[in-house]
């Protein structure tokens, strides 16, 4: 039982400044219970990334916790808009955007998973993005020259919600892994979030779906729902009118009344 924890202790797990690694994508699998918790603390200086984000950053970013961000996209879609916070606080120079495709932050989580300093990847083509990164030359000569190439990116924690677990960590992911599994392989220690804490027994009936190793899970929270508002199926959808209500928070108030208000 030793690495079951509350949300509140696996929060304090976090230091300011550290490096997350987000998973699920979009308003799908997210750690949503576990991002209001970092915001209740009032986290500061986190880097935070992942290949496309909208609901977990923004709050970040709505909370002042957050000062660096790495993503290729971060945005509610057509259905709610463009991420306001997110964009507010880059505009004003409160939070660096390290702008990437989803193909190059993939790229730097897998150089790292992998323990070399850099990926090299395939051409970016026309893309501007290319100019941010280093080539090197082939060093097998067959024709293709130089090499673009992506540093690895360390983070401290990578933060994962998922449908089951035991209470080591060993977790099963139903539906699409993302990015959560090369996170988990890249990152130092992983903090996860589940929707409930099995047996390893039931974990071992469905091994081939076990994506998370137990042994780099730091903390382990039983928390049902813990995608809200985003999406955790088969156990249930996103809730777009609570989006929306999320959206509505223009000030400090207002977020500390919808914090509390959605306190697990």
């Amino acid at each position: 039982m030793g690495k079951v924890n509350t949300l509140e202790q696996a929060g304090a797990l976090v230091n300011d400044r550290d490096r997350l690694a987000m998973g699920g994508l979009l308003l799908q699998r997210i750690p949503g219970a576990f991002t209001r918790e970092l915001a209740r603390q009032g986290k500061r200086g986190l880097k935070v990334m992942k290949t496309a984000a909208n609901y977990d950053f923004d709050l970040l970013c709505l909370a002042g916790c957050v000062d660096e961000i790495a993503a290729g996209f971060v945005s509610f879609e057509a259905e709610f808009g463009f991420a306001p916070n997110f964009r507010r606080s880059v505009q004003e120079g409160r939070v660096k955007f390290d702008e990437n495709s989803c193909y190059t932050v993939i790229a730097a989580l897998r150089a790292a998973a992998y323990g070399v300093p850099f990926m090299p990847i395939a051409n970016l083509g026309e893309s501007y993005l290319a100019s941010k990164f280093k080539t090197v030359n082939n060093p097998y000569g067959n024709g293709d020259g130089d090499v673009l190439t992506v540093p690895a990116i360390y983070p401290d924690w990578a933060v994962l919600h998922v449908q089951k677990s035991d209470e080591d960590g060993n977790a099963i992911i139903y539906g699409p892994v993302f990015e959560d599994l090369i996170m988990a392989r890249a990152a130092k220690k992983i903090i996860l979030t589940t929707e409930k804490i099995v047996p390893l027994t039931e974990i071992q009936e469905d091994i081939d779906l076990a994506a998370i190793p137990g042994f780099k899970v730091e903390a382990v929270v039983e928390i049902p729902n813990g995608a809200f508002p985003g999406a955790c199926q088969p156990n249930y959808d996103y809730s777009p009118e609570s989006v929306e209500e999320y959206l509505t928070i223009k000030d400090n108030g207002a977020l500390a009344e919808y914090l509390e208000k959605n306190n697990p």
